[in-house]
């Protein structure tokens, strides 16, 4: 069984590369659910207490504090929400129309853009609304999730853990009825998406209580990864097919 699902891990880390889908491969996904951890943390701790990535969250203190009539709490829990929203339509909108924006690089113009922004809310102080930064970072949130929903050839998310633990469980089922190889690669995948991403939280608390609005630098550093990751798999993959 073990040896079943080391060989066919092998054979698709190569079918991956030979169709240069380097933002759907494990090590991509890895980079991107760490800094999805981060920046939830991030917000959640230094941003007035607001979930970035996770809009079951902010959902949820939204009927929280409506039922306590709290009324100011409630809406900071609101542009968020509306923003996460945009972001998937903005792309959506873009993929459909074949827009000459959505460019044929545009995985490394979409990290590009996502460093660019975390970078720059870096230098933003404490003093200045919470609600903007996290409005942008949700944006940014929703861009990252929407533009990179693939691992291998499972769906996932990069920035929230409640549908990777589903797919996963279900994975685990599979696997322990039917013996199914693929089912333990994909569970192996989803559940240590799910760890990486949980490793971005407890880096992005820590980060937060030591350094301030800083941390988000941390996530930056990761997408920067996932950049150099991105550039050198597809350098390889190119020199490859000019050889073949």
């Amino acid at each position: 069984m073990i040896d079943n699902v080391f060989n066919i891990m092998q054979r698709r880390v190569g079918k991956l590369h030979s169709q240069h889908e380097i933002h759907e491969t494990f090590r991509f996904g890895i980079l991107l659910a760490i800094a999805g951890g981060i920046l939830d943390a991030y917000t959640f701790i230094g941003r007035g207490g607001v979930f970035s990535n996770a809009q079951t969250g902010n959902i949820v203190l939204l009927g929280i504090y409506v039922a306590k009539g709290q009324w100011v709490q409630a809406f900071l829990h609101i542009p968020p929400i509306l923003a996460f929203i945009i972001g998937v339509i903005v792309v959506q909108a873009i993929k459909n129309n074949s827009s000459p924006l959505f460019i044929l690089d545009w995985p490394r113009a979409i990290l590009i853009f996502e460093i660019i922004v975390l970078f720059i809310i870096g230098f933003v102080p404490n003093t200045f609304s919470d609600t903007i930064v996290n409005v942008i970072i949700s944006f940014v949130a929703s861009i990252q999730v929407t533009s990179f929903p693939k691992l291998a050839d499972s769906s996932y998310s990069s920035t929230m853990c409640t549908g990777n633990l589903r797919s996963a469980s279900k994975a685990v089922y599979i696997v322990f009825t039917k013996k199914d190889s693929e089912e333990a690669i994909r569970t192996i995948r989803l559940f240590t998406v799910v760890l990486a991403f949980l490793l971005g939280s407890f880096l992005g608390g820590l980060l937060t209580y030591r350094v301030g609005v800083k941390a988000i630098w941390g996530a930056v550093i990761v997408l920067i990864c996932a950049f150099v990751l991105f550039s050198i798999s597809e350098g390889v993959n190119t020199k490859e097919k000019i050889i073949e």
